[in-house]
């Protein structure tokens, strides 16, 4: 990650560009994808060249290399030495290329990388007397070697709540974080540094005002025309915590514009992306990420608390809070305007982000729901995330805390104080550990001791963010707290099933009934691996009084495998008579993948309710028709994907028209693979709204928005209707600029030089674009010049001049 402050000029945007596409947007190479096999060192092997990755080794001072499979490295068995930090416990004990082969007497016999954790917080402690005693290969010869650390005790069972261990750990890391912020040359990506800020504006140490009021000048002026989403969220929250914390009027005028900006960039969904939004509020680009954008409503709140009143601000956080709370009892907070995540218990700390902001609102139910969801992930589930798990990890224990310090230290026993041990540098700072399965290691461009530190300070109280205001979610026991801690157990990316496949069918059916849809899932997959003659107690269990239960049948039914027309009517029932959105919408899936013995009678139900959508109070975007169309008309799987015989055209029609208005772009993609099923003459009547949905891109799913105008150009250019000459023209003036304008710009000149010498009308059009490229500094239209200039002499020498037809 490249470091950037308020000065930030034009030549470094391209590099930041750079960056965070690497460290924020793109899916890393993974080492499933690179396919290497396990090392052993001991017989000559080395680290493969794909690969530089490392992991910090605690409070050693070493960094080590190990293998890694399916974003796991449970079946690796050694650890090579890849760098030793000078004056540290293991320089001149370990050298670069030692292979620690196991700890104690033995060698390891599980995941070297836990088993090292582990012991790193067994030896700090005072049974553990500082010693790490190690098994190292060195130059063919096998021995044993000890590191002498830095006893620190034992973590509580409350930690770090009445936790001596949580106390010097805070208390030297904020002494190194002082040293590092105090540098001459201390700069870091506003990211970092506004953790590290507020970890220390955390400590309610007045003696660091004078540091702290130098960072909060620095936020205070900070602005950047790229990738503003990203760096304002965090900025915002530490501004607001400052004022708030100090009262500090200075900075006011600040925190006013950043959060004004904000709000201002916010898209008419309530969401944000790499960028803020064009100023008619939609995304335009590369489309909505929830990641940015918790924090940032997560700031305007605290803005609003530190005093900016402003009703855009007002209209920003509650459109955002209206998205997210959608996602309560379905799943996790997913990347974008997607389906609920239901793969983990956390994505990639978005229901930690969420947890934390509906927790300031005041909003007790969802807070309850985020915060347990995040209590329940750990492991593997918190160890991966989109392109790292960063968030993961900065927004775990400020959701765990809210359930109280028996949650935090039931969540730290059962992964937080091996990981944080880990990760903790032999100073004090804290590394950030990269996921499993990156080729890259990411570590050295992040700083992530304020994060940690934030963690460690959650006692104090002094913030908003750790705990400052009461919390609105209920304080657990010891033994709730580990019953939902249970909830993530045996699951992990290596080995996903296993756990869940030894389990009785009753206790599998149990786990249906569950509040985490997490679990059910789980159950729901397991059930349809064994192909268990369950049908008739999940029909039961479709009708019962559980709410979680009857999410769980629908579940159920739809994964499971084998005849299942006797849940077809009670699914019907289901989803004519209930009232509950959710549980309509699991009901359609699971008729959907039953097929064909429930074609004929769900087709004019699900037409019909996507005619006449019903709004939710929990969920206004017309979510029950977004999930409609995927379940009638997606390619693979949908019941009218394939073949629309027998279907009452006038019932179509009204639901396809309604359909194409949905705010979701992907939603009104799936509506394009029924194009190529009508002929020009049947599909008349659609041709107006077909036109609009080509016109007026759709507010969200921006990633997909772009399908379902394609499918409509494709189609009237195969069928010569004169309107889509107008249409192409209009989409490419719209897209050469945006992200996508590689496949989308080249993809409207073919449209529009298939009409062949009828495009000739569209010559100074196309002209004039061509002009607006070569005086732009847009490197997607410098990219697409030539394609264009090479469409214009094809369409000005073409003698091909199809009839034309027109709606």
């Amino acid at each position: 990650m490249i470091s950037t402050d308020n000065t930030m000029t034009r030549q470094w945007q391209p590099l930041i560009r750079i960056a965070l596409a690497i460290g924020l947007c793109l899916s890393p190479v993974t080492a499933a994808q690179i396919k290497w096999k396990n090392v052993d060192f001991t017989k000559g092997e080395s680290i493969p060249e794909q690969s530089n990755l490392s992991w910090t080794l605690g409070a050693t001072g070493a960094r080590g290399w190990i293998y890694n499979e399916k974003r796991s490295t449970i079946p690796a068995r050694q650890i090579s030495i890849t760098e030793i930090h000078k004056g540290s416990p293991a320089d001149g004990i370990l050298n670069v290329g030692d292979v620690i082969l196991g700890l104690g007497d033995e060698p390891f016999t599980s995941d070297p990388r836990t088993a090292f954790g582990k012991a790193l917080t067994y030896a700090e402690s005072e049974a553990g007397g500082g010693k790490l005693d190690l098994i190292i290969w060195r130059e063919g010869k096998t021995s044993k070697v000890a590191l002498n650390l830095p006893v620190l005790g034992s973590y509580s069972t409350t930690a770090p709540y009445q936790c001596e261990k949580s106390e010097r750990i805070l208390e030297q890391g904020i002494k190194t974080l002082v040293e590092k912020m105090t540098a001459p040359k201390y700069k870091r990506n506003p990211i970092e540094r506004s953790l590290n800020a507020l970890a220390l504006l955390a400590t309610g140490d007045k003696q660091y005002h004078s540091l702290l009021k130098r960072e909060a000048k620095w936020a205070a002026e900070f602005e950047s025309g790229s990738f503003a989403t990203w760096w304002y969220g965090y900025t915002l929250i530490f501004l607001a915590e400052y004022v708030i914390e100090t009262g500090d009027q200075s900075v006011m005028p600040g925190l006013r514009r950043l959060a004004l900006e904000s709000a201002h960039g916010q898209s008419n969904v309530g969401s944000w992306g790499h960028r803020f939004s064009h100023p008619n509020g939609i995304l335009m680009g590369y489309g909505m990420m929830n990641a940015p954008g918790v924090p940032l409503t997560t700031g305007l709140v605290l803005a609003r608390e530190a005093g900016v009143r402003d009703p855009q601000v007002d209209l920003a956080i509650q459109r955002s809070s209206d998205f997210l709370r959608f996602y309560v009892d379905k799943g996790a907070v997913p990347y974008g305007d997607h389906a609920p995540w239901i793969k983990t218990h956390d994505d990639n700390g978005k229901n930690g982000m969420t947890a934390v902001l509906y927790n300031l609102l005041g909003e007790a139910e969802s807070a309850k729901y985020f915060a347990h969801m995040s209590l329940a992930s750990h492991g593997s589930e918190r160890d991966q995330g989109h392109t790292g798990n960063f968030w993961n990890m900065a927004w775990a224990m400020p959701s765990v805390n809210l359930s109280g310090p028996e949650a935090t230290g039931a969540w730290m026993k059962q992964f937080g104080s091996w990981y944080f041990d880990l990760a903790r540098n032999w100073d004090g700072s804290f590394s950030h550990q990269s996921q499993p399965g990156e080729q890259l290691d990411r570590s050295p461009r992040w700083d992530a001791t304020g994060l940690y530190l934030l963690a460690y300070a959650m006692p104090l109280k002094n913030l908003r963010i750790t705990g400052e205001k009461p919390a609105v979610v209920p304080q657990l026991n010891a033994q709730q707290a580990g019953g939902l801690i249970d909830l993530g157990r045996g699951w992990n990316s290596y080995d996903p099933d296993s756990f869940y496949d030894a389990l009785p069918t009753e206790e599998l059916l149990g786990r249906l009934q569950n509040w985490s849809p997490v679990v059910r899932e789980r159950a729901a997959l397991a059930l349809s691996r064994r192909n268990a003659p369950v049908i008739d107690a999940l029909i039961e269990m479709l009708d019962g009084k559980s709410r979680h239960g009857r999410y769980g049948a629908a579940v159920g039914i739809e994964h499971l495998k084998g005849d299942r027309s006797a849940a077809v009517q009670p699914l019907l029932q289901t989803f004519k008579q209930s009232d509950d959105m959710w549980l309509r919408i699991l009901a359609a899936n699971a008729l959907t993948a039953i097929g064909e013995p429930a074609r004929s009678v769900a087709i004019p139900l699900m037409l019909e309710r996507m005619a006449n959508p019903i709004d939710d109070k929990n969920a206004p975007r017309r979510m029950e028709q977004r999930y409609l169309t995927f379940a009638l008309f997606n390619k693979r799987g949908g019941f009218l994907g394939k073949s629309i015989e027998g279907v009452d055209r006038d019932l179509l029609f009204r639901a396809v028209r309604a359909g194409l208005k949905n705010q979701d772009g992907r939603a009104r993609n799936s509506i394009g693979s029924l194009y190529d099923k009508l002929t020009l003459e049947e599909i008349r009547p659609l041709l107006p709204a077909m036109s609009e949905a080509i016109a007026n891109i759709a507010p969200s799913g921006m990633m997909f928005a772009s399908g379902i105008r394609k499918s409509g150009l494709t189609y009237l250019a195969e069928n010569n209707v004169e309107e889509g000459m107008q249409l192409a023209v209009d989409f490419l003036d719209e897209r050469w600029r945006l992200w996508g304008a590689a496949d989308q710009g080249p993809f409207a000149l073919d449209i529009i030089a298939s009409y062949g010498a009828n495009a000739q009308a569209m010559l100074p059009q196309l002209e004039e674009i061509l002009d607006t490229m070569e005086k732009s500094d847009n490197s997607r239209g410098q990219n697409l010049k030539g394609a264009l200039k090479e469409a214009i002499e094809k369409i000005k020498t073409s003698d091909h001049k199809p009839r034309l037809t027109r709606f």
